[in-house]
């Protein structure tokens, strides 16, 4: 990593494989060979052998995450659709052990920088996939706000229908998911024979979404979407064939497998779904959570630790947050708070003026981003709706990548579920976190690095890419946005909300907590609005420490940031500074420390971009 040479990258690299030899052994697969000493081999040959293991792997995951793929921009796969079968799990793992052994057995002393960064980052995700498959994330593979039932459709939409190849690919696929979902069924009735079922009504919440879709005719559900605007290059008698198809594979393949995972959840997995919201209520739930922590985070902090830093942050922001509403002659935050719901002038009058109110406000930062970044992305952005069959159940706003090319632009998705209810007070730092200076700044550059493998460019580490959107929305404040006072407080909301997201989820997962003593959290430390409030408890309860990255990464940014200003002085660019976090792509937040600190130790100034 690049702190202060390669004695730190090797003796991490030996601490990754034995911990891979480790975690296979868990997986109760056969472990692989110990790796064989390194052959003497010039650096050239070292780094060549480690690109051929970076490619290699990268088209490993295209092949076996075709859906994936797709939505990069891959059309080689369009016509499949993943194994889901437990066969498939093992071979996965067994795949990445062999990953693990080539890359240990390749000394990476003395090759260039991004090379090492790459190996390591490659052996670390690698090794988790081998720790975490002792919790079978697999067997509970349908949850209200990200399951399988709602992923394929929503697929579609990112999909590209430019050719007949393209439209006639997609029908294929669509045939292929009675024997998909047959899969699903598999892994769902192996999660009850084994006790790792999602909570009762969690699962009735489902059911509900399945049967949404299952019921609607196939004119109507979100598969025939593509037939609605066909390309000029498609000829009428082609138009005619593919819609005929396409319906056809809708009715006879789609929906009938909708139906049947309907009447298995209603009978057989609903009775199942356990009772408690916690995690720790699973077989090695405490484990479980412990490595969803450290996943998450990418940081050696426990479960209490973070409750604790949880309870700080909120008490914080609550004091800023009173200031504000002092200033507007309020005497509490509950007084104001409930003026801020009974103002009509604080809510959208429609789902459309809410999407406007949003693209007002990414308009105006546009203009700024020259003043933070030395590099920005080529990507295009836009607003869109959170499709209606999902809105229900999800976050108020959410960000889906766009393609490397640039064919597929980025979108914020935006819940108009209720919209009328919704607080315009926490747009402008919304559409901060989502769009720019953002995921989609951030995400965008570093889809369009250069120079490095594939999957670096496609890496996700919740506490960077999270941390980075909630560092976005302070930055707003910085350059002298939230000039509404109202905005500003749906800033230090939305800073609550994720320091209550510390407290609450491991409140449910680790200290047991019910539902209601988590909604009662929320409503006790901030006036987000019901509908929110509903949803996120519930998002917490099927993504067990995912919501810690967002705050967790936000405090490792500004206190790097803090040491990078303080030991460089006058020298400090705010450009330079933003340019060396984002200039690798999405790194663990240990990895992204130690890159600062190298920055620092250099003297500061411009970064030599990987791109």
């Amino acid at each position: 990593m690049i702190t202060s040479g390669t004695s730190s990258i090797a003796a991490r690299l030996a601490r990754h494989t034995a911990l891979a030899l480790c975690a296979i052994t868990l997986t109760g697969l056969a472990p692989a060979q110990p790796p064989a000493p390194a052959a003497a081999a010039s650096p050239a040959a070292r780094a060549a052998a480690l690109d051929r293991i970076f490619s290699d792997y990268w088209q490993e995951r295209m092949k076996h995450e075709p859906e994936f793929a797709s939505t990069l921009g891959d059309k080689r796969y369009n016509d499949q659709l993943s194994d889901l079968s437990p066969a498939a799990v093992n071979a996965s793992l067994q795949r990445g052990q062999v990953f693990i052994q080539r890359i240990s057995e390749i000394d990476t002393a003395g090759l260039p920088e991004q090379t090492r960064l790459s190996a390591e980052l490659l052996l670390r995700t690698l090794i988790d996939d081998q720790e975490g498959a002792r919790f079978k994330e697999w067997e509970m593979p349908l949850d209200q706000f990200g399951g399988y039932h709602l992923q394929l459709p929503m697929l579609v939409a990112q999909l590209p229908f430019d050719t007949v190849k393209d439209y006639d690919d997609y029908i294929t696929r669509l045939k292929k998911v009675p024997a998909q979902f047959s899969q699903l069924m598999t892994d769902l009735q192996l999660g009850v024979d084994e006790g790792r079922v999602p909570p009762k009504y969690i699962i009735e919440k489902v059911a509900v979404q399945i049967q949404s879709i299952a019921g609607q005719t196939a004119e109507a559900s979100p598969f025939s979407g593509p037939l609605k605007k066909f390309p000029a290059a498609i000829g009428p008698e082609d138009r005619k064939r593919i819609s005929a198809d396409l319906l056809d594979a809708v009715s006879t393949s789609v929906l009938p497998s909708y139906q049947r995972l309907g009447k298995f959840v209603a009978a057989a997995y609903l009775p199942a779904g356990r009772k408690d919201p916690g995690v720790w209520a699973l077989p090695d739930g405490d484990a479980y959570y412990a490595f969803r922590i450290r996943q998450s985070t990418t940081m050696q902090k426990n479960a209490e630790q973070i409750h604790q830093i949880g309870l700080d942050e909120v008490k914080r922001d609550e004091t800023e947050m009173l200031a504000i509403a002092k200033k507007l002659g309020f005497a509490d935050l509950k007084s104001f708070g409930a003026a801020l719901k009974a103002n009509p002038k604080e809510h959208p009058t429609s789902g459309e003026a809410l999407l406007a109110t949003y693209r007002a406000y990414l308009g105006a930062m546009q203009v700024k981003l020259p003043d933070l970044f030395g590099r920005l992305p080529k990507a295009p952005l836009e607003v869109v709706r959170v499709p209606e069959y999902a809105e229900k159940d999800q976050a108020p706003a959410y960000y889906e990548q766009g393609t490397p090319d640039g064919k597929r632009p980025g979108r914020i998705n935006i819940n108009l579920y209720h919209a009328t209810d919704r607080s315009l007070a926490s747009v402008e730092a919304i559409a901060y976190h989502e769009g720019i200076p953002g995921h989609h700044l951030q995400i965008s550059l570093a889809q369009e690095m250069t120079g490095v493998p594939e999957f670096r460019k496609q890496s996700y580490y919740t506490a960077y890419t999270e941390g980075w959107g909630l560092y976005s929305e302070r930055l707003g404040k910085e350059i002298g946005f939230y000039q509404d006072p109202y905005s500003d407080y749906g800033r230090l909301e939305a800073d609550i909300w994720r320091a209550i997201r510390l407290v609450v989820d491991t409140g449910v997962h680790s200290k047991h907590w019910t539902r209601q003593q988590m909604v009662d959290f929320f409503h006790d430390h901030s006036s987000i609005d019901e509908t929110s409030v509903q949803s996120e408890v519930d998002r917490y309860v099927v993504m067990p420490g995912q919501a810690l990255g967002y705050k967790m990464g936000q405090l490792k940014i500004l206190e790097v940031r803090a040491k990078a200003e303080k030991a460089l002085g006058p020298k400090f660019r705010i450009q330079d500074f933003h340019d060396v976090v984002l200039g690798d792509g999405a790194l663990p937040m240990d990895t992204l420390e130690q890159v600062v600190d190298a920055w620092i130790a250099r003297g500061g100034g411009p970064r030599n971009p990987a791109s």
